[in-house]
């Protein structure tokens, strides 16, 4: 099974990663947190100490055309919040 992970860029997601050392990443909805932890630790080369996951529900979106009202929802996705050890921090934009 595939995962797909993706870094979360926000002002409060940064003021986590600054105080904290709490990374918070986009990943797949079927993924668990020992799969997490693992590619976390092989693609930044990290010590995670801890992960904490949230099913983020979909919400509804609306929008007026000109055939009339459109209704549907946003997917459905999954955060995880990474602690990494106090002396390690993880670098987004090293590779740019």
């Amino acid at each position: 099974m595939e995962i797909s992970i993706k870094p979360i860029l926000t002002e409060k997601a940064t003021k986590l990663s600054d105080k904290l050392h709490c990374y918070t990443f986009a990943v797949s909805p079927d993924a668990n947190k020992a799969q997490i932890k693992s590619l976390v630790e092989s693609l930044y080369g990290v010590k995670v100490e801890r992960v904490n996951t949230a099913v983020m529900r979909p919400k509804n979106k609306s929008r007026w055309t000109k055939s009339g009202l459109l209704r549907g929802k946003t997917e459905r996705w999954k955060k995880a919040l990474v602690t990494v050890s106090a002396d390690q921090t993880i670098d987004f934009f090293s590779n740019i």
